[in-house]
């Protein structure tokens, strides 16, 4: 019985080693729209997931972003201008979201430690890049933040906390 126990942690502790922030999917098409959805674990043993904020590329901005409201969470937007228009069905967008913003509205709501909870945005048109990175930060109920913001580096393993990568 100890070593079924035993082969039983083994197989648990790697994947919980490897649960990271996420964007799903993790491929759409340059042009298109997508429904994004960042899947946040609750890394910690003991303490829960409060608050979430993604940020949105600057370098590749959105002309389009819809919120899917998520029951015990409020969200937040927050909105900059773009030193150059972007154009998106024939009209010019001047302003696009920056980061957003998703707050648990009560303890009950946090995302409990072995749990993950997902948050879910529909984006477009996809502009003609490699990938978007949207860089995120975990608030915890201890005070701990996580910050997911490690880019991808060509030829390099995976960083210790990277950020959620869209690849077009």
């Amino acid at each position: 019985m100890t070593v079924g126990a035993a082969a039983c942690l083994v197989g648990v502790l790697p994947a919980a080693a490897f649960a990271h922030v996420t964007v799903n999917p993790g491929t759409a098409t340059q042009g298109g729209y997508a429904a994004l959805t960042f899947r946040i674990p609750t890394e910690s043993d003991d303490a829960g997931t409060t608050k979430v904020e993604v940020q949105f590329p600057a370098d590749s901005p959105l002309a389009s972003l819809s919120v899917k409201p998520h029951a015990g969470w409020s969200y937040e937007i927050t909105k900059k201008k773009l030193t150059t228009p972007i154009e998106a069905h024939g009209a010019q967008i001047s302003e696009v979201i920056d980061k957003i913003t998703w707050t648990a509205a009560d303890p009950q709501s946090a995302i409990k430690p072995g749990e993950y909870d997902e948050f879910s945005v529909s984006a477009g048109p996809l502009p003609a890049a490699d990938q978007l990175v949207f860089k995120t930060l975990q608030y915890y109920s201890n005070g701990e933040v996580v910050r997911w913001i490690q880019e991808p580096a060509s030829g390099a393993g995976e960083p210790e906390r990277p950020a959620p990568v869209l690849r077009l």
